[in-house]
């Protein structure tokens, strides 16, 4: 057997393998998501990694995250949030492809990735189980994800655990911990200037819990108000 066939066999080999793996851990995730449609989660991959940035410079660091019910977090904040992060939450199925083709034309245009095109779904699948790393194997499963949520929960509870686990700053976690952090006051008393500034956070929360004062965040946070009544709540 010559060299390049040989290592053409062991490459077949650990790629066979690593599919293997990847078909092995569906299950696993799907039973997950099962569970979690009727008990909340804990710490998500998303929490874990945060920690573990934290605790390399300061080991007895912890999360600020407090979890509150669906009823329990601003009507204001549901609608900043959707209006911000997927306008079209309750029409699509998981992925919105509309949202992506839009978003793969504007990077052409300016030549980089500037923006993303990833529902609420999307988003909390990565959060729940992935790594932030961009690759077409973490995108892949993201996806395989999506549509298990979307199977398993409704609306309402993609939203709820979705606020409940979103990062908001610097170890901070959820819309109670976010709305006390940043106002003092409780998820529930938001109103929705407040409201559209936190949603305007979400794509860069450690950033602009440093920078409070920007002025993109303040336009963001102008940009949203427009809209926010139009948002469909599930």
């Amino acid at each position: 057997m010559s060299a390049a066939r040989a290592v053409a066999r062991v490459l077949g080999w650990v790629l066979l393998a690593a599919a293997l793996i990847v078909l092995a851990l569906q299950p696993w995730y799907f039973g997950w998501i099962v569970f979690w449609r009727w008990y909340d989660p804990g710490a998500t991959a998303f929490m874990q990694r945060e920690l573990a940035r934290l605790r390399q410079t300061r080991p007895q660091a912890t999360l600020r995250h407090q979890w509150v019910a669906y009823d329990r977090i601003s009507n204001h904040l549901k609608r900043a949030v959707i209006t911000s992060e997927d306008a079209r939450f309750t029409e699509h199925e998981g992925v919105d492809w509309e949202a992506i083709e839009k978003a793969y034309e504007s990077n052409l245009r300016r030549g980089r990735i500037a923006r993303g095109g990833s529902t609420i779904t999307q988003q909390l699948a990565k959060n729940l189980f992935l790594s932030p790393e961009r690759s077409y194997l973490r995108k892949g499963q993201e996806l395989i994800l999506t549509y298990m949520i979307e199977l398993v929960w409704d609306k309402r509870r993609i939203l709820e655990v979705y606020l409940n686990v979103a990062q908001w700053g610097e170890g901070l976690f959820g819309a109670e911990a976010a709305a006390r952090h940043y106002y003092g006051i409780s998820a529930a008393q938001l109103g929705a200037e407040q409201s559209a500034r936190l949603a305007a956070m979400l794509p860069r929360p450690r950033f602009y819990d440093r920078n409070r004062g920007s002025a993109h965040l303040a336009r963001r946070t102008e940009a949203i108000l427009r809209y926010i009544n139009d948002a469909q709540l599930p």
